[in-house]
């Protein structure tokens, strides 16, 4: 009895270790994305994963809608990798940062 758990004692130690140094830093991770993008407001400064550089204009429940330039463009929530600069505060249709 004592020597069928040795025998797969090595194995349960590797999915132990890669649980905690893969897995589990991986989902929070994701965890820590998803919160950002459902924190996303107007005036927010972000980077899309495509590497787009933006300024929020408007938050829908699926889409985003940046000011890049002279141009507003629509993308998936998910496609937001990050927020470069968390606006201070919004007036009317002027955004100060």
């Amino acid at each position: 009895m004592g020597s069928g758990i040795l025998t797969f004692l090595p194995m349960i130690l590797i999915f132990v270790v890669f649980y905690f140094l893969l897995i589990r830093p991986q989902n929070k991770r994701q965890k820590q994305v998803r919160e950002m993008q459902t924190q996303l407001s107007r005036g927010d400064s972000i980077v899309t994963i495509g590497g787009l550089h933006g300024v929020v204009q408007k938050v829908d429940e699926t889409t985003v809608t940046l000011k890049s330039g002279n141009a507003q463009l629509t993308f998936n929530r998910s496609a937001v990798a990050e927020v470069t600069k968390k606006s201070t505060a919004v007036m009317d249709d002027e955004i100060v940062e």
